[in-house]
């Protein structure tokens, strides 16, 4: 549950506490903490996950989204991870549970940025409501196959993000080369004429 929700932190925090919530809420998780179910805690992860969700779909607006919350999903994921194991205050399974949850949720708030930032450079605006829409998604899903299958969610979770970290290190090789070639005929232009 730790990784996997810090997985699932790392692309939307607000859908994490929500859907945690209310099902802890239903009595369908057992293992949700008490802090998530409260109806303020509730509340305020709603509105937020709307903005959210809404900012998400905007070229360029969901960039600036994410810059500013390159620091509130994994903290999000380590405080959600430190609450999934335990109430112990302050225990050595918290802290790494902790620590777990939020380097899950800052790796994969980064593959997020990266994937975004790739996907702005598109002209047309259809890509970025489909891929907001299958985060959106693929977090619910993962999040609801967490609380009844961890180990398998887990699992999954780890996939999608070692795949992520590849893409984004394919892409960031192509970007360099891409540059690279550039600057080689533009020096080639400029010693052309000499």
């Amino acid at each position: 549950m730790v990784f996997t929700s810090g997985w699932a932190s790392g692309i939307n925090a607000y859908a994490v506490v929500l859907l945690l919530g209310l099902f802890g809420r239903a009595g369908v998780g057992d293992d949700v903490p008490e802090a998530l179910q409260r109806p303020e805690v509730l509340i305020v992860a709603g509105v937020l996950f709307l903005c959210e969700a809404v900012a998400d779909k905007v070229p360029y607006v969901d960039t600036v989204w994410d810059v500013v919350h390159t620091l509130v999903r994994p903290a999000c994921g380590a405080m959600v991870g430190a609450m999934l194991a335990g109430q112990s205050g302050g225990s050595l399974s918290e802290v790494a549970a902790g620590a777990l949850g939020g380097t899950t949720a800052l790796v994969m708030h980064l593959v997020k940025m990266s994937t975004r930032m790739a996907v702005n450079s598109s002209p047309e605006p259809l890509s970025n409501i489909l891929l907001s829409i299958a985060e959106d998604l693929g977090v619910a899903i993962l999040v609801v196959f967490a609380l009844f299958h961890p180990a398998v969610a887990a699992g999954i979770a780890g996939t999608l993000l070692a795949l992520g970290i590849g893409m984004v290190i394919f892409l960031w090789r192509r970007v360099r080369a891409f540059w690279r070639r550039r600057k080689e005929r533009r020096e080639r232009r400029a010693a052309a004429p000499a």
